[in-house]
């Protein structure tokens, strides 16, 4: 029972239901707010239609935003063209509010807002008893009932876009170190099969070059220069098998394997030069090298003459050391071989470790032909370089900055949309009024000029554009003279409404002129 009762209440149609009952609370009140706001259609009709409309408001909410917010302004404005009633600004709010919360698309709102108030010009001109000054009303009306909420609704949608991405980023920087890990071990894995494949293959390669030098060795019997060819062909052979078998290393509990202690790039020269090698070495750093790049460089030296005595067995090689740019470099150059390469040639997956070993330490590898023979150069720096941030975390800091970077964008539109929108507003109604109080001077010379008898005809082409109080009768004015059909009032002065020149019309003549005080109405306490 209370497993059913919890599901009931946190679903979705439970909500639209409940939220349906707030927004037709305030629907049924009394009358529309204002003195003498205009009125569009009976207030009753649109309060009874209201309730199957916010209904269906609700219900779309959630897959048509724009819809459902569109219901009480429209509600709204065929009570008044002015948009300002009670009866349905708490409906307007609360499906503004939900309009920012799921509509993605960010000029939604505004466009809205902007139709809504297009909606309320258009009326104005429809509507006799509508004024300009009443778009206003409905502009201020949009702005805090549609507007601010949007605002807010969007910065929620945002504020929980980030924590969802969040928690999202976590999870995947949590799956991602697991697999970096595994990666890790994986390459750390291969590199030592590596290293095994490079040391034992440059070992085999001196021992196929040693074999090599007895096969052609006049002074030894012909059975021992075929033994010594085969010894050749076996070490080239079990060069290129060791690559291929190699498959099983050491278990995780076992240390990982290490360099001979003292080995230097000057002990894989002197050995190649023992074995019968034309190597020469040139150069020093002159300083000891970050561990990553001294073990990159013994590396380069090795495999470099490895590769010189299986693709150019008898070629003069030169290995040179030195620091040039801040960096120190080193070159493995042979000239071009007196004869073919030994057989059981290697596949050249020693260059493309090399390549990932000189990487790892923070350099570059070149390897290019050179003068008929080949060279392989590598550039190191000479401080240990920073740890490359992981791809996957890296990606999950910009996602999670890009979140963050429209929660900021968010919340400057929530305080920079009403500013400016206000602004506007208020510079417009400002320049409005001000426009219309000159509009309402009447001239002295032409008040006094007007004659009681004249028709309204022949009076009205010569009074100013506006009344006094925006063409309505100021609060304040006294009473209308008795059996006249209607007074008019203009301002004497642009920038005040203390007197104010009278003009009375019965059966459309001018039946009374004159100068009345307005005495402005008491503050209501």
């Amino acid at each position: 029972m209370r497993s059913m009762l919890r599901r009931l209440l946190s679903s979705p149609v439970t909500a639209d239901v409940l939220l349906w009952c707030a927004i037709l609370a305030p629907l049924f009140a009394d009358d529309l707010p204002g003195r003498g706001q205009p009125a569009g259609l009976p207030l009753v009709w649109v309060q009874w239609a209201a309730v199957p409309l916010l209904a269906l408001a609700v219900a779309v909410s959630r897959r048509l935003p724009v819809l459902a917010a569109a219901v009480p302004a429209g509600l709204g404005l065929a009570a008044t063209p002015e948009l300002f009633t009670n009866n349905f600004a708490i409906a307007q709010i609360v499906l503004a509010f939900l309009l920012g919360r799921r509509a993605a698309a960010r000029g939604t709102g505004l466009l809205f807002f902007g139709g809504v108030c297009l909606a309320g010009l258009v009326l104005v001109g429809i509507v006799p008893a509508a004024t300009v000054s009443g778009w206003f009303t409905v502009v201020a009306t949009a702005l805090v009932t549609i507007l601010l909420p949007w605002l807010a609704g969007r910065y929620v949608r945002q504020h929980d876009e980030l924590v969802r991405t969040g928690w999202e980023l976590a999870e995947r920087l949590e799956r991602e170190q697991e697999l970096i890990g595994d990666r890790e071990r994986l390459k750390e894995r291969s590199r030592i099969a590596g290293d095994m494949h490079d040391s034992l293959g440059h070992e085999l390669s001196l021992i196929a070059l040693r074999a090599g030098a007895l096969q052609v060795d006049a002074g030894l019997s012909v059975p021992a220069r075929e033994a010594a060819g085969e010894l050749r062909s076996s070490a080239a052979a079990a060069t290129e098998r060791l690559r291929e078998i190699i498959g099983v290393l050491r278990e995780d509990s076992e240390g990982p394997p290490v360099l001979p202690a003292g080995d230097t790039p000057a002990d894989v020269v002197e050995r190649a030069r023992a074995s019968g090698m034309a190597v020469t070495l040139t150069g020093a750093f002159g300083e000891p090298l970050p561990p990553m790049a001294d073990r990159a460089v013994y590396r380069v030296v090795q495999e470099g003459l490895t590769n010189a005595t299986k693709y150019a067995p008898g070629a003069a090689v030169r290995v040179t050391l030195g620091l040039a740019e801040g960096e120190a470099v080193v070159t493995v150059a042979n000239d071009a071989p007196p004869a073919g390469p030994l057989p059981g040639s290697g596949s050249g997956h020693g260059l493309v470790g090399l390549d990932e070993r000189v990487r790892l330490a923070g350099g570059r590898l070149h390897a290019h032909p050179v003068d008929g023979g080949f060279a392989v150069t590598a550039r190191l720096p000479l401080a240990a370089g920073a740890a490359a941030t992981p791809p996957g975390e890296r990606r999950s800091r910009e996602a999670l900055e890009r979140a963050r970077r429209k929660v900021r964008r968010s919340m400057l539109d929530a305080i920079w949309v009403p500013v400016v929108a206000a602004g506007v507003l208020g510079v417009t109604m400002f320049g409005f009024n001000t426009y219309t109080s000159y509009r309402s001077v009447l001239d002295a010379q032409v008040y006094g000029e007007l004659r009681v008898g004249q028709s309204e005809t022949s009076v009205a082409g010569r009074l100013p554009a506006y009344q006094a109080d925006d063409d309505e009768r100021p609060a304040g004015a006294p009473a209308d003279p008795p059996g006249t059909d209607e007074c008019r009032f203009y301002r004497i002065g642009a920038w005040s409404l203390d007197r104010a020149y009278r003009l009375c019309f019965t059966d459309g003549l001018l039946t009374a002129k004159d100068r009345v005080d307005i005495t402005p109405p008491p503050a209501s306490p």
